[in-house]
């Protein structure tokens, strides 16, 4: 190997041409294009312009010599088959979200990584580089706002028609993408959510199925989660909103962030922590409160930053972590086992609807989960129910 990681794509869909156009164009130093695979023969002629072989079969692709590593932008169902495949042939593997489409699926890649240590074995969570983001994870991670108290997502700009379902039979369905908003649209928040406050223990959700569209899977979600300690949080989701709102709010003892559209933060600090506060007010205070003429500059400070797009960054930025993982142990950005982490919290939203009791996400019952996902499979009758 030189000093640039030869990347297999496999699947030269929308995701796939673009990691192929931002490696091209240089953004990703220490990388380079070394293969192209897809099942569609007209995909060759990119990879001619490119002036790299094309293959029609993965397992070719990596037993060819052409490639060091492989990135799997396929449909959500084959990520841990291909990763696996991968990494039996020394060939490291970057995973597209979700890296599997239930818990048990995602565990056996996670299982299979582990195994081979000295290859390495990413998820595509190019979120964990906005640097907004970053920037929130520090503030959190310093213990300066306090223990978390409670979080809430409310992000329904998925907006999706009708038409966008019907374009290929597989989408929306049990069988051909295994679930709806939180498998295809949401996984990048429930990882970042996790990411920023911690893993839940526990949830409970409301999920509307074929709500506003007519598919099988979810369009719409709310969800309850309890982080221990007696933090709890809110999630809400939806491909049905035009207008669409993403708003992030996290409360802490000693203050408050919220995230307005990505881009801008309100952070609020707290002089004390709030329940000191609450215990030295005395009652003139609290009647200046309420009409509004008490002083609060010495109780509370806030700032407000926007933060600029940065579109296409984010994947380069990945995919440069990740090859310099390979050539020089630099630690990964978003290392793969931590993609079990949003595929067990929407499994856990999935399946608290279906039996509307909470779940026990720290004990979760990854065989009762596959029981059920494989009974809406079958009531499809479009595809074969998932091996247990």
């Amino acid at each position: 190997m030189t000093n640039k990681v030869r990347l297999g794509i496999v699947g030269l869909g929308a995701e796939g041409g673009l990691y192929a156009n931002l490696i091209d164009q240089g953004t990703v130093p220490h990388m380079t294009v070394g293969a192209i695979c897809d099942i569609l023969p007209e995909k060759q002629e990119r990879a001619n312009e490119l002036g790299v072989p094309f293959f029609t079969d993965y397992i070719e692709m990596m037993e060819s010599g052409t490639v060091d590593a492989v990135v799997t932008t396929v449909p959500h169902y084959l990520h841990p088959e291909v990763g696996i495949a991968a990494l039996t042939r020394g060939i490291h593997a970057l995973v597209e979200k979700p890296v599997g489409v239930y818990t048990k699926q995602a565990r056996e890649l996670i299982d299979f990584a582990a195994t081979k240590p000295e290859l390495t074995f990413g998820v595509f969570f190019n979120q964990r580089t906005n640097p907004l983001y970053v920037d929130l994870k520090q503030i959190i991670d310093s213990g300066h706002l306090g223990a978390l108290r409670h979080t809430s997502w409310i992000i329904t700009n998925w907006w999706r028609p009708q038409g966008y379902y019907d374009q290929s039979e597989w989408r929306a369905t049990w069988g051909g993408e295994g679930g709806g908003v939180l498998v295809n649209q949401a996984p990048h928040q429930l990882d970042l959510w996790q990411w920023l406050c911690g893993v839940p223990k526990r949830c409970f959700a409301k999920l509307a199925y074929g709500f506003r569209r007519d598919i099988a899977v979810e369009d719409e979600v709310n969800a309850i989660v309890d982080f221990g300690n007696g933090a709890t949080g809110h999630f809400m989701t939806c491909t049905h909103d035009m207008v669409g709102t993403d708003r992030l709010e996290l409360l802490f003892d000693h203050g408050k962030i919220v995230v307005d559209d990505s881009k801008k933060v309100t952070i609020t600090r707290l002089s004390r922590p709030e329940q000191q506060i609450s215990e030295n007010m005395g009652m003139d205070e609290v009647r200046q409160l309420f009409m509004g003429q008490l002083d609060t500059a010495d109780l509370i400070t806030t700032e407000e930053k926007v933060y600029e797009a940065t579109f296409g960054v984010q994947h380069s930025t990945v995919m440069e972590n990740f090859a310099l993982n390979v050539l020089e142990g630099q630690p990964l950005i978003a290392p793969g086992g931590d993609g079990i982490n949003g595929v067990r919290l929407a499994n856990g939203f999935h399946l608290s609807s279906w039996t509307g009791e909470e779940v026990d996400l720290e004990h979760f019952d990854e065989e009762h989960y596959l029981s059920e996902l494989n009974a809406r499979i079958s009531a499809e009758g479009k595809y074969e129910t998932r091996s247990p």
